[in-house]
């Protein structure tokens, strides 16, 4: 029995900055200027394109949620 296997299932898939920022609703600017204050996901880059992991996107969203309702979410 062969069983094929694909090298490129195990990698985590990677997010253009133009499909974070539609993912997210908000504009491309607005990922530049988290990114130029420090507060939006960590990327990859790859020459002079930013890619974005699912899995570093998934934590820095849940790191965003709030602690309780109307307060803002702690530094962890």
């Amino acid at each position: 029995m062969r069983t094929d296997t694909n090298p490129l299932s195990g990698l985590d898939p990677l997010l253009s900055i133009d499909e974070l920022a539609e993912y997210l609703g908000v504009p491309i600017k607005t990922i530049y200027e988290w990114r130029q204050t420090g507060r939006g996901p960590v990327c990859i880059r790859m020459g002079r394109h930013l890619k974005f992991a699912v899995s570093d996107v998934r934590d820095w969203i849940e790191n965003q949620r709030e602690t309780a309702p109307g307060r803002s979410a702690e530094k962890r």
